[in-house]
């Protein structure tokens, strides 16, 4: 008999924008069966409407050969979520001359950042698209001044949002630059046209703004206007404005993420405590980059932010990839695991708390739903080759990516060793071949 009865999942309090609704749902059951939990147990599990339908021990239940994938040898696990992408200024890093900015250009950068993500396992992504001007550098404009694309990037990334419907949930942040005084008005309006568009979270980076106190609270301001959550870029070097952004979002019910927040690493233990207190009282979550800068920053000496702190203080932590194959990251890979193994490698988290910021902590911060291997939550999961969290941090190489309840993404490695008495004697492990599946 199965372990588990179906029952309804909690509800998440914050909205994620759009890409959250249930969209289309597959047709027939499927079956994972043999697959590894972390709590050890070896378990079947049937999926049906974008949910998880039973849970079971191992062999108890049983569907048709076509709706089966045998996950023996894998450790399923909740889908990870990438909290902090940029599909608009992806996969440029290696463009001769500026990287083109054509609609077209973006939409395709967007869909094929979205598919690699995908592919490592998020089944969810908020991508940040900048808006109207920005400051350029000499290697995408020749001048300090960047491509002024207005909406039409938002516009870029939005159809490659539709076209990916079904394979993946990709939600938009408008970024403006300038949000205050007399300059700031045409990012104002901007911002207001590019909700009426269909971007789903309200963006700023107030680093950037002469009054940063002032473009976090016009963000702040417009995302309790329109019940949208806010997305804020900032080093997070200026107590100050850290302890301003904590007091307006107190209110903000939809939720408010600050990243990446690594000059908190550079201030004194003392007022980064007291900062990270502040951010925990009022319901703030930090996104941090593990696998490097964005370019929406500047660069001031790359940090990651003080995870341990700040969950000591009770912060909630994401993590995200941010910059992917760009002017701030050229070898970035937008993987969730390589971000959790580095939380664990780096900054001394338990590799079960590193995985639990890429998928628990980003999916909460998203406004999505809670993800358990448990009957009646959705069917957002991610099989990996292995057995421990640890070793699939370690060693993450094939895959399986579960997406409202029908695979979309798979990976199959294959290691071997040439034939040897060392192999036979030691036993080395294989990396199996993956069977066909449906």
């Amino acid at each position: 008999m199965p372990d588990s009865q179906p029952q309804q999942p909690p509800q998440s309090p914050r909205s994620g924008g759009e890409g959250t609704g249930p969209g289309p749902r597959p047709e027939h059951s499927l079956l994972l069966s043999g697959a590894r939990l972390t709590d050890g147990r070896t378990v079947d599990v049937r999926l049906g409407g974008g949910r998880v339908e039973a849970v079971g021990t191992a062999g108890s239940l049983t569907a048709p050969a076509p709706s089966r994938v045998d996950l023996t040898g894998y450790l399923l696990l909740p889908a990870p979520a990438e909290p902090h992408a940029h599909g608009d200024t992806a996969l440029t890093a290696d463009t001769e001359g500026p990287a083109p900015h054509a609609p077209e250009e973006i939409q395709r950068r967007a869909t094929e950042a979205a598919l690699l993500q995908l592919g490592h396992g998020a089944t969810a992504v908020r991508s940040h698209v900048r808006i109207g001007p920005w400051p350029g550098t000499g290697a995408e404009t020749g001048t300090d001044r960047g491509p002024d694309t207005g909406l039409e990037a938002l516009a870029a990334v939005l159809r490659a949002r539709r076209s990916l419907r079904g394979l993946t949930d990709l939600t938009t942040v408008a970024v403006p630059r300038l949000l205050t005084g007399r300059a700031g008005a045409d990012g104002r309006a901007l911002l207001r046209d590019a909700l009426k568009m269909g971007a789903g979270v309200v963006g700023g980076c107030p680093d950037l703004d002469p009054d940063p106190a002032g473009h976090a609270e016009t963000v702040l301001r417009l995302a309790a206007e329109h019940g949208c959550p806010a997305d804020l870029h900032t080093d997070g070097d200026d107590p100050a404005l850290l302890a301003r952004i904590a007091a307006m979002a107190e209110g903000l019910r939809t939720g408010v993420a600050l990243g990446p927040c690594g000059g908190l690493s550079r201030l004194s233990l003392d007022t980064a405590t007291r900062a990270a207190e502040r951010l925990a009282a009022a319901g703030v979550t930090v996104t941090c980059l593990p696998q490097g800068d964005c370019a929406t920053l500047d660069r001031r000496g790359l940090r990651t932010a003080p995870v341990r702190l700040l969950r000591a203080a009770g912060v909630r932590v994401a993590a995200g990839s941010g910059a992917l194959r760009d002017t701030a990251n050229p070898v970035g890979r937008g993987d969730p695991l390589e971000a959790a193994y580095l939380l664990a490698s780096q900054s001394g988290l338990r590799p079960a708390d590193g995985y639990e910021a890429v998928s628990t902590a980003a999916r909460e911060a998203m406004g999505l739903p809670e993800v358990r291997v448990e009957a009646g939550f959705p069917a957002e999961l991610l099989a990996v080759r292995g057995d421990r969290i640890a070793g699939v941090l370690s060693l993450a190489y094939s895959r399986i990516v579960i997406h409202r309840g029908r695979v979309v993404a798979r990976t199959s490695a294959v290691r071997e060793y040439c034939d040897s008495a060392v192999e036979v004697a030691l036993e080395l492990p294989r990396q199996g071949r993956m069977e066909p599946g449906p």
